[in-house]
């Protein structure tokens, strides 16, 4: 008798391949970078929201294409500004906690590494693994990198990826004024008898994208998301346009 091999067809199968879940990604970094992405998308809504807002208010006081301008620019680069300034300070906030965080972490472990391998197989325990096993992981994973394995499995951080405040205030700064550029170009380029709704029209279609891809990147229905966001601008401009109209009237 001969003995026959069976040659592998094609790639090896991973386990991290098979099932429903094999298309998803999961490789470090994609949430992080999911999570900018959304923030950015939000940035640009702020930007479009309150630049609109404001253009359609001075517009609904007085029809003078530089007064307009003027104010768009002024509440371009004041919110630009805060929210950069807001996001460096919050963002350093948070950052300086983590730290702090982890070098409790650090100290712990130095000083009382066993407590801190019964409490990470506590933690295992806790999500459903049997006793043995929990200890088991909790020992390879203490001896590859202890430290990574509190903070992810206690803290839920990644120690290589704690956010950068001056990119947060960077992204921020330039969300905003991308999203804020489109109804001040809008407004001082139409001509006056249409430059309100054409303004509205546009800063209505631009939420209804920002609403769409937020959603989409957040995986949520996108239906819901769309409606809030150009609700709440259409409000935010009927509002200030009203304003603006009654305070054009009384001061003029």
């Amino acid at each position: 008798m001969t003995s026959e091999t069976t040659e592998p067809v094609g790639d090896p199968v991973h386990p991290e391949d098979i099932g429903p879940h094999a298309d998803e990604p999961h490789h470090e970094g994609v949430a992080s970078r999911l999570n900018w992405l959304r923030a950015g998308v939000l940035g640009a809504n702020d930007g479009i929201v309150s630049t609109a807002g404001i253009v359609v208010g001075v517009a609904g006081a007085t029809t003078d294409r530089s007064a307009i301008v003027v104010a768009g620019v002024a509440g371009l680069v004041a919110g630009a500004m805060s929210m950069a300034a807001g996001e460096y300070v919050s963002v350093s906030t948070q950052r300086d906690s983590e730290r702090a965080l982890l070098a409790k972490e650090r100290r712990e472990l130095r000083d009382d590494p066993d407590d801190e391998l019964a409490e990470l197989a506590d933690i295992y325990t806790g999500k459903g693994l049997d006793a043995d096993l929990a200890l088991e992981v909790a020992q390879q994973l203490t001896a590859h990198d202890a430290l990574r394995a509190h903070a992810e499995a206690e803290l839920g951080l990644d120690p290589d990826e704690l956010t950068s405040p001056w990119a947060a205030a960077w992204a921020s700064m330039i969300s905003f004024t991308l999203g804020a550029l489109l109804p001040l170009l809008i407004i001082s380029l139409i001509a006056a008898s249409a430059r309100v709704w054409v303004t509205i029209v546009a800063v209505t279609a631009a939420l209804a994208l920002t609403g769409f891809v937020s959603a989409r990147l957040g995986e949520a229905p996108p239906g819901r998301a769309v409606v809030r966001n150009m609700a709440g601008g259409l409000f935010a401009m009927l509002v200030t346009f009203l304003v603006g109209s009654l305070l054009g009237t009384r001061i003029g």
